[in-house]
Protein backbone atom coordinates (compact mmCIF):
# COMPACT_ATOMS: atom_id res chain seq x y z
CA UNK A 1 0.00 0.00 0.00
CA UNK A 2 1.83 3.11 -0.89
CA UNK A 3 0.35 6.82 -1.21
CA UNK A 4 -0.94 8.49 -4.46
CA UNK A 5 1.77 11.27 -6.29
CA UNK A 6 -1.58 13.70 -5.89
CA UNK A 7 -1.36 13.63 -1.99
CA UNK A 8 1.89 14.51 -2.68
CA UNK A 9 1.52 17.54 -4.72
CA UNK A 10 -1.12 18.69 -2.19
CA UNK A 11 0.82 18.23 0.57
CA UNK A 12 3.60 20.83 -1.52
CA UNK A 13 1.13 22.89 -2.48
CA UNK A 14 -0.30 23.40 1.05
CA UNK A 15 3.77 24.05 2.13
CA UNK A 16 3.80 26.98 -0.67
CA UNK A 17 0.80 29.11 0.28
CA UNK A 18 2.50 29.40 3.67
CA UNK A 19 5.65 30.29 2.56
CA UNK A 20 5.93 34.23 1.75
CA UNK A 21 6.99 35.84 -1.37
CA UNK A 22 10.59 36.09 -1.73
CA UNK A 23 11.09 32.93 0.00
CA UNK A 24 12.31 29.66 -0.76
CA UNK A 25 12.37 25.96 1.42
CA UNK A 26 15.30 23.77 1.12
CA UNK A 27 14.74 19.84 2.46
CA UNK A 28 17.48 17.15 2.17
CA UNK A 29 16.98 13.38 2.15
CA UNK A 30 18.29 10.53 4.35
CA UNK A 31 22.26 9.31 3.53
CA UNK A 32 23.25 6.06 3.65
CA UNK A 33 24.82 4.79 6.44
CA UNK A 34 27.10 1.94 7.08
CA UNK A 35 26.88 -0.98 9.22
CA UNK A 36 30.13 -2.10 9.07
CA UNK A 37 33.26 -2.84 6.76
CA UNK A 38 31.48 -3.20 3.70
CA UNK A 39 27.58 -3.39 4.59
CA UNK A 40 24.95 -0.57 4.93
CA UNK A 41 21.99 -0.18 7.05
CA UNK A 42 18.96 -0.46 5.45
CA UNK A 43 17.52 2.50 3.78
CA UNK A 44 15.04 5.21 5.81
CA UNK A 45 14.43 7.99 3.74
CA UNK A 46 14.15 10.86 5.92
CA UNK A 47 10.56 12.23 6.97
CA UNK A 48 10.14 15.25 6.15
CA UNK A 49 11.75 15.20 2.65
CA UNK A 50 9.29 11.65 1.97
CA UNK A 51 6.48 13.57 2.93
CA UNK A 52 6.56 16.38 0.04
CA UNK A 53 8.33 13.78 -2.58
CA UNK A 54 7.26 10.18 -2.08
CA UNK A 55 11.06 10.01 -3.35
CA UNK A 56 13.06 6.89 -1.94
CA UNK A 57 16.04 7.61 -3.19
CA UNK A 58 19.72 9.33 -0.84
CA UNK A 59 21.53 12.41 -0.57
CA UNK A 60 18.63 14.11 -2.33
CA UNK A 61 17.46 17.68 -1.89
CA UNK A 62 14.33 19.27 -2.16
CA UNK A 63 13.55 23.30 -3.29
CA UNK A 64 10.31 24.75 -2.95
CA UNK A 65 10.32 28.28 -4.41
CA UNK A 66 6.51 29.74 -4.69
CA UNK A 67 5.87 31.80 -7.87
CA UNK A 68 9.29 30.80 -9.63
CA UNK A 69 8.44 31.07 -13.37
CA UNK A 70 10.36 27.78 -14.67
CA UNK A 71 8.40 25.96 -11.73
CA UNK A 72 7.89 25.99 -7.76
CA UNK A 73 9.28 22.08 -7.58
CA UNK A 74 12.85 21.51 -7.98
CA UNK A 75 14.85 18.05 -7.09
CA UNK A 76 18.16 17.32 -7.13
CA UNK A 77 18.62 13.39 -7.41
CA UNK A 78 21.60 11.03 -7.58
CA UNK A 79 22.59 10.59 -10.92
CA UNK A 80 21.66 7.33 -13.58
CA UNK A 81 24.71 5.19 -13.61
CA UNK A 82 24.03 2.09 -15.79
CA UNK A 83 27.56 0.08 -14.36
CA UNK A 84 26.38 1.10 -10.75
CA UNK A 85 22.81 0.48 -11.12
CA UNK A 86 23.95 -3.16 -11.67
CA UNK A 87 25.30 -2.99 -8.28
CA UNK A 88 23.15 -0.79 -6.39
CA UNK A 89 19.61 -0.57 -8.02
CA UNK A 90 17.49 1.50 -10.42
CA UNK A 91 17.74 5.51 -10.24
CA UNK A 92 15.25 7.74 -11.45
CA UNK A 93 17.11 10.11 -12.55
CA UNK A 94 16.25 13.76 -13.95
CA UNK A 95 13.81 12.33 -16.33
CA UNK A 96 12.35 10.05 -14.04
CA UNK A 97 12.28 12.85 -11.27
CA UNK A 98 9.97 14.62 -13.61
CA UNK A 99 7.62 12.50 -14.88
CA UNK A 100 7.10 10.00 -11.95
CA UNK A 101 8.01 12.38 -9.12
CA UNK A 102 5.73 15.55 -10.61
CA UNK A 103 9.14 17.89 -10.35
CA UNK A 104 8.88 20.71 -12.59
CA UNK A 105 12.66 20.70 -12.73
CA UNK A 106 15.25 18.18 -11.93
CA UNK A 107 19.12 18.16 -11.34
CA UNK A 108 21.13 15.61 -11.14
CA UNK A 109 23.40 15.77 -7.61
CA UNK A 110 26.31 16.33 -9.75
CA UNK A 111 25.10 20.39 -10.63
CA UNK A 112 24.34 21.27 -7.37
CA UNK A 113 26.88 23.86 -7.14
CA UNK A 114 26.09 25.30 -10.48
CA UNK A 115 22.75 25.50 -9.46
CA UNK A 116 21.83 26.02 -6.31
CA UNK A 117 23.64 29.46 -6.07
CA UNK A 118 21.23 30.52 -9.12
CA UNK A 119 18.68 29.17 -7.10
CA UNK A 120 19.16 31.27 -3.74
CA UNK A 121 19.63 34.54 -5.77
CA UNK A 122 17.36 37.04 -4.76
CA UNK A 123 15.72 35.40 -2.57
CA UNK A 124 15.01 37.22 1.14
CA UNK A 125 14.40 34.16 3.30
CA UNK A 126 15.47 30.65 3.15
CA UNK A 127 13.55 28.31 5.29
CA UNK A 128 15.82 25.17 6.07
CA UNK A 129 16.58 22.42 9.02
CA UNK A 130 19.84 23.95 10.21
CA UNK A 131 21.93 21.66 12.45
CA UNK A 132 20.29 18.57 11.24
CA UNK A 133 22.92 17.92 9.25
CA UNK A 134 26.40 19.55 9.21
CA UNK A 135 27.76 18.71 6.16
CA UNK A 136 25.05 20.00 4.27
CA UNK A 137 25.32 23.16 6.65
CA UNK A 138 28.71 23.89 5.18
CA UNK A 139 27.41 23.52 1.54
CA UNK A 140 24.56 25.64 2.35
CA UNK A 141 26.98 28.38 3.88
CA UNK A 142 29.38 27.67 0.72
CA UNK A 143 26.42 28.56 -1.68
CA UNK A 144 25.21 31.43 0.46
CA UNK A 145 28.75 32.99 -0.16
CA UNK A 146 28.65 32.58 -3.65
CA UNK A 147 25.82 34.42 -3.99
CA UNK A 148 26.94 37.26 -1.87
CA UNK A 149 30.26 37.49 -3.88
CA UNK A 150 27.92 38.42 -6.80
CA UNK A 151 26.75 41.53 -4.71
CA UNK A 152 28.60 43.83 -6.85
CA UNK A 153 26.88 42.25 -9.79
CA UNK A 154 23.52 42.65 -8.43
CA UNK A 155 23.52 39.24 -7.22
CA UNK A 156 21.24 39.25 -3.64
CA UNK A 157 21.65 36.05 -0.93
CA UNK A 158 18.87 35.50 1.58
CA UNK A 159 18.98 37.82 4.40
CA UNK A 160 17.36 35.79 6.98
CA UNK A 161 17.85 31.59 7.66
CA UNK A 162 14.56 30.33 9.30
CA UNK A 163 13.61 26.67 10.42
CA UNK A 164 11.04 24.94 8.26
CA UNK A 165 9.95 22.92 10.92
CA UNK A 166 7.34 24.74 12.58
CA UNK A 167 5.58 25.26 9.21
CA UNK A 168 5.71 21.83 8.00
CA UNK A 169 5.82 20.13 10.94
CA UNK A 170 2.51 21.28 11.88
CA UNK A 171 1.11 20.39 8.57
CA UNK A 172 2.36 16.59 9.73
CA UNK A 173 0.60 16.61 12.28
CA UNK A 174 -3.13 16.51 10.64
CA UNK A 175 -3.34 13.44 9.03
CA UNK A 176 -5.23 13.47 5.70
CA UNK A 177 -7.60 10.13 4.49
CA UNK A 178 -4.69 9.11 2.60
CA UNK A 179 -2.54 9.01 5.33
CA UNK A 180 -4.84 7.09 7.92
CA UNK A 181 -5.39 4.58 5.44
CA UNK A 182 -1.98 3.57 5.69
CA UNK A 183 -1.82 4.33 8.71
CA UNK A 184 -5.49 1.69 9.68
CA UNK A 185 -3.53 -1.11 7.66
CA UNK A 186 -0.09 -0.78 9.49
CA UNK A 187 -2.69 -0.91 12.61
CA UNK A 188 -3.94 -4.13 11.69
CA UNK A 189 -1.03 -5.87 10.33
CA UNK A 190 1.15 -5.01 13.79
CA UNK A 191 -2.47 -6.36 15.92
CA UNK A 192 -2.61 -9.40 14.04
CA UNK A 193 1.06 -9.97 14.76
CA UNK A 194 0.60 -9.21 18.31
CA UNK A 195 -2.25 -11.94 18.32
CA UNK A 196 0.01 -14.44 16.66
CA UNK A 197 2.88 -13.63 19.19
CA UNK A 198 0.47 -14.63 22.21
CA UNK A 199 -0.76 -17.55 20.55
CA UNK A 200 2.51 -18.90 19.80
CA UNK A 201 4.00 -17.90 23.38
CA UNK A 202 4.57 -20.80 26.06
CA UNK A 203 7.51 -21.16 28.40
CA UNK A 204 10.80 -22.43 27.52
CA UNK A 205 10.37 -19.94 24.43
CA UNK A 206 13.03 -16.99 24.20
CA UNK A 207 12.10 -13.62 23.88
CA UNK A 208 13.56 -13.58 19.97
CA UNK A 209 11.13 -16.20 19.37
CA UNK A 210 8.38 -13.73 19.82
CA UNK A 211 9.98 -10.86 17.86
CA UNK A 212 10.48 -13.32 14.98
CA UNK A 213 6.74 -14.57 14.95
CA UNK A 214 6.03 -10.34 14.64
CA UNK A 215 8.01 -9.12 12.48
CA UNK A 216 7.99 -12.38 10.03
CA UNK A 217 3.68 -11.86 9.67
CA UNK A 218 4.31 -8.04 9.30
CA UNK A 219 7.08 -9.03 6.48
CA UNK A 220 4.57 -11.39 5.11
CA UNK A 221 1.81 -8.62 4.49
CA UNK A 222 4.10 -5.91 2.97
CA UNK A 223 5.83 -4.23 6.25
CA UNK A 224 9.24 -5.03 5.38
CA UNK A 225 10.61 -3.05 8.49
CA UNK A 226 9.62 -2.26 11.97
CA UNK A 227 8.65 1.28 13.19
CA UNK A 228 11.23 1.00 15.79
CA UNK A 229 13.24 -2.01 17.73
CA UNK A 230 10.53 -4.19 19.41
CA UNK A 231 10.92 -4.67 22.85
CA UNK A 232 9.99 -8.17 24.23
CA UNK A 233 10.50 -8.27 28.05
CA UNK A 234 9.98 -10.95 29.84
CA UNK A 235 9.51 -10.94 33.93
CA UNK A 236 11.86 -8.25 35.10
CA UNK A 237 12.79 -7.01 31.49
CA UNK A 238 9.05 -5.74 31.61
CA UNK A 239 10.30 -3.13 33.94
CA UNK A 240 12.85 -1.60 31.41
CA UNK A 241 10.74 0.49 29.29
CA UNK A 242 13.05 0.45 25.90
CA UNK A 243 14.92 -3.28 26.49
CA UNK A 244 15.82 -4.57 23.19
CA UNK A 245 18.21 -7.23 23.97
CA UNK A 246 15.17 -9.80 23.87
CA UNK A 247 17.34 -12.45 24.21
CA UNK A 248 16.04 -13.58 28.05
CA UNK A 249 13.83 -17.32 27.98
CA UNK A 250 10.37 -16.91 28.92
CA UNK A 251 9.39 -18.52 32.27
CA UNK A 252 6.46 -19.95 34.00
CA UNK A 253 4.49 -17.41 36.18
CA UNK A 254 6.12 -14.34 34.08
CA UNK A 255 4.16 -11.49 32.25
CA UNK A 256 5.76 -10.69 28.53
CA UNK A 257 5.38 -7.27 27.70
CA UNK A 258 5.54 -6.62 23.77
CA UNK A 259 6.03 -3.42 22.62
CA UNK A 260 6.29 -3.83 18.63
CA UNK A 261 4.82 -1.81 15.47
CA UNK A 262 5.50 -2.33 11.70
CA UNK A 263 5.87 0.76 9.53
CA UNK A 264 4.12 0.61 6.10
CA UNK A 265 5.03 3.43 3.46
CA UNK A 266 6.95 5.37 5.89
CA UNK A 267 3.85 4.98 8.48
CA UNK A 268 4.48 4.16 11.86
CA UNK A 269 2.00 1.70 14.17
CA UNK A 270 2.53 1.29 18.02
CA UNK A 271 1.33 -1.21 19.87
CA UNK A 272 2.28 -2.91 23.52
CA UNK A 273 0.38 -5.63 25.00
CA UNK A 274 1.53 -7.69 28.25
CA UNK A 275 0.21 -10.97 29.02
CA UNK A 276 0.74 -14.14 31.17
CA UNK A 277 3.76 -16.07 29.44
CA UNK A 278 1.67 -19.53 30.52
CA UNK A 279 -1.58 -18.34 29.27
CA UNK A 280 -3.20 -17.59 33.26
CA UNK A 281 -2.52 -14.15 34.88
CA UNK A 282 -1.93 -14.65 39.02
CA UNK A 283 -3.66 -12.14 41.21
CA UNK A 284 -1.13 -9.93 41.53
CA UNK A 285 -0.56 -9.28 37.91
CA UNK A 286 -4.66 -9.70 37.36
CA UNK A 287 -5.14 -6.90 39.74
CA UNK A 288 -2.22 -4.64 38.29
CA UNK A 289 -3.07 -5.35 34.61
CA UNK A 290 -6.89 -4.34 35.24
CA UNK A 291 -5.61 -1.10 36.89
CA UNK A 292 -3.94 -0.37 34.07
CA UNK A 293 -6.75 -1.40 31.71
CA UNK A 294 -9.07 0.83 33.43
CA UNK A 295 -6.71 4.22 33.07
CA UNK A 296 -6.34 3.10 30.05
CA UNK A 297 -9.91 3.12 28.86
CA UNK A 298 -10.49 5.97 30.44
CA UNK A 299 -8.22 7.98 29.15
CA UNK A 300 -9.48 6.84 25.79
CA UNK A 301 -13.16 7.52 26.48
CA UNK A 302 -11.95 11.42 27.82
CA UNK A 303 -10.03 11.86 24.31
CA UNK A 304 -12.50 14.50 22.16
CA UNK A 305 -11.51 18.25 20.43
CA UNK A 306 -10.73 20.56 22.70
CA UNK A 307 -9.45 18.61 25.36
CA UNK A 308 -5.66 20.10 26.29
CA UNK A 309 -2.94 16.73 25.10
CA UNK A 310 -2.09 17.42 29.14
CA UNK A 311 -5.33 16.24 30.48
CA UNK A 312 -5.34 13.36 29.37
CA UNK A 313 -1.73 12.51 31.30
CA UNK A 314 -3.31 13.89 34.47
CA UNK A 315 -6.05 11.69 34.32
CA UNK A 316 -3.53 8.44 33.91
CA UNK A 317 -1.88 9.91 36.88
CA UNK A 318 -4.68 10.22 39.05
CA UNK A 319 -6.86 6.79 38.30
CA UNK A 320 -3.44 4.76 38.66
CA UNK A 321 -2.61 6.55 41.79
CA UNK A 322 -6.17 5.47 42.85
CA UNK A 323 -5.51 2.45 42.64
CA UNK A 324 -2.03 1.98 44.05
CA UNK A 325 -3.45 3.57 46.77
CA UNK A 326 -6.78 0.95 47.00
CA UNK A 327 -3.74 -2.04 46.35
CA UNK A 328 -1.30 -0.85 49.33
CA UNK A 329 1.45 -0.12 47.02
CA UNK A 330 1.28 3.94 48.26
CA UNK A 331 0.20 4.98 51.10
CA UNK A 332 -1.51 8.70 51.62
CA UNK A 333 -3.73 10.60 49.84
CA UNK A 334 -3.85 11.12 46.16
CA UNK A 335 -3.56 14.88 45.54
CA UNK A 336 -0.65 14.60 48.20
CA UNK A 337 0.86 11.65 46.18
CA UNK A 338 1.23 13.19 43.09
CA UNK A 339 2.13 16.65 44.33
CA UNK A 340 5.15 14.88 45.79
CA UNK A 341 5.46 12.28 42.80
CA UNK A 342 5.22 8.96 44.69
CA UNK A 343 3.04 7.70 41.34
CA UNK A 344 6.75 7.61 39.90
CA UNK A 345 8.18 5.01 41.19
CA UNK A 346 5.79 2.99 39.22
CA UNK A 347 5.04 4.83 36.43
CA UNK A 348 7.83 7.63 34.96
CA UNK A 349 6.66 8.13 31.55
CA UNK A 350 4.11 10.58 29.51
CA UNK A 351 0.93 8.52 28.65
CA UNK A 352 1.45 8.89 25.22
CA UNK A 353 3.06 10.98 21.68
CA UNK A 354 2.56 11.83 18.74
CA UNK A 355 2.10 9.08 15.92
CA UNK A 356 2.56 9.31 12.18
CA UNK A 357 5.61 8.75 9.84
CA UNK A 358 8.08 9.08 12.97
CA UNK A 359 7.48 6.73 15.91
CA UNK A 360 7.30 9.69 18.01
CA UNK A 361 6.23 12.22 15.46
CA UNK A 362 6.67 15.54 14.95
CA UNK A 363 4.18 18.88 16.30
CA UNK A 364 3.65 21.19 19.15
CA UNK A 365 2.73 19.86 22.14
CA UNK A 366 2.50 23.52 23.86
CA UNK A 367 1.53 26.92 22.23
CA UNK A 368 2.69 30.21 24.16
CA UNK A 369 3.43 27.54 27.29
CA UNK A 370 0.31 26.24 27.06
CA UNK A 371 -1.10 22.65 26.54
CA UNK A 372 -2.66 22.52 22.83
CA UNK A 373 -5.85 21.23 23.04
CA UNK A 374 -6.92 18.12 20.96
CA UNK A 375 -8.13 18.39 17.08
CA UNK A 376 -9.83 15.92 14.82
CA UNK A 377 -7.03 14.45 12.43
CA UNK A 378 -4.29 14.30 15.22
CA UNK A 379 -3.12 10.42 15.79
CA UNK A 380 -1.66 9.99 19.51
CA UNK A 381 -0.59 6.70 21.27
CA UNK A 382 -2.65 6.30 24.35
CA UNK A 383 -0.12 3.66 26.88
CA UNK A 384 0.00 3.78 31.03
CA UNK A 385 2.23 1.52 32.74
CA UNK A 386 2.79 0.10 36.23
CA UNK A 387 6.41 -1.29 36.69
CA UNK A 388 7.15 -2.76 40.16
CA UNK A 389 11.16 -2.61 40.06
CA UNK A 390 12.37 -6.25 40.84
CA UNK A 391 14.80 -5.06 43.18
CA UNK A 392 11.58 -2.62 45.34
CA UNK A 393 11.61 -3.90 48.78
CA UNK A 394 9.71 -1.25 50.13
CA UNK A 395 6.46 -3.47 48.61
CA UNK A 396 6.02 -7.49 49.34
CA UNK A 397 7.69 -9.93 47.25
CA UNK A 398 4.86 -11.21 45.04
CA UNK A 399 4.48 -7.48 43.42
CA UNK A 400 7.84 -7.26 42.40
CA UNK A 401 9.11 -7.91 39.00
CA UNK A 402 5.91 -6.71 36.96
CA UNK A 403 6.08 -4.89 34.50
CA UNK A 404 2.74 -3.60 32.79
CA UNK A 405 1.98 -1.57 29.73
CA UNK A 406 -1.20 -1.38 27.33
CA UNK A 407 -0.80 1.18 24.15
CA UNK A 408 -3.20 1.73 21.43
CA UNK A 409 -2.96 4.34 18.43
CA UNK A 410 -6.00 6.30 18.68
CA UNK A 411 -7.18 8.90 16.30
CA UNK A 412 -8.95 12.25 17.51
CA UNK A 413 -12.42 12.40 15.74
CA UNK A 414 -15.24 14.80 15.49
CA UNK A 415 -16.95 12.58 17.56
CA UNK A 416 -14.35 11.66 20.49
CA UNK A 417 -11.61 9.02 19.42
CA UNK A 418 -11.38 6.48 17.23
CA UNK A 419 -8.84 2.98 18.46
CA UNK A 420 -7.09 2.23 15.20
CA UNK A 421 -4.95 -0.16 16.94
CA UNK A 422 -8.36 -2.18 18.39
CA UNK A 423 -7.83 -5.90 16.46
CA UNK A 424 -5.63 -7.26 19.70
CA UNK A 425 -7.58 -8.16 22.80
CA UNK A 426 -6.55 -6.22 25.83
CA UNK A 427 -9.68 -7.61 28.45
CA UNK A 428 -7.83 -10.20 30.71
CA UNK A 429 -10.61 -13.12 29.80
CA UNK A 430 -10.09 -11.92 25.82
CA UNK A 431 -6.07 -12.66 26.39
CA UNK A 432 -6.43 -15.67 28.31
CA UNK A 433 -9.66 -17.41 25.62
CA UNK A 434 -6.93 -16.43 22.57
CA UNK A 435 -3.66 -17.61 24.45
CA UNK A 436 -5.91 -21.10 25.22
CA UNK A 437 -5.87 -21.31 21.37
CA UNK A 438 -2.11 -22.48 21.09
Amino acid sequence: MKIAQDEYARRRAALLQQLPAGSVALVSASHLKSRNRDAEYAFRQDSDFYYLTGFNEPDALLLLSPGRAEGEFVLFCPPRDPQMEVWTGYRAGPEGCVRDFGADQAFTLNELEQQMPQLLDGVHRLYYALGSDEALDARVRGWLNQVRAQARQGAQAPEELVLLDNLLHEQRLFKSEAELRVMRRAAEISAEAHCRAMRLCRPGLFEYQLEAEITAYSMQQGARFQAYSPIVGGGANGCILHYIENTAELRDGDLVLIDAGCELDNYASDITRTFPVNGRFSPEQKALYQLVLDTQLACIDAMRPGVPWNRIHDLSVELLTEGLIKLGLLQGARDALIEEGAYRRFYMHRIGHWLGMDVHDVGQYKFNGDWRPLEPGMVMTIEPGLYVAPDDESVAPEWRGIGIRIEDDVLVTEQGAEVLTGGVPKTIADIEALMAQN
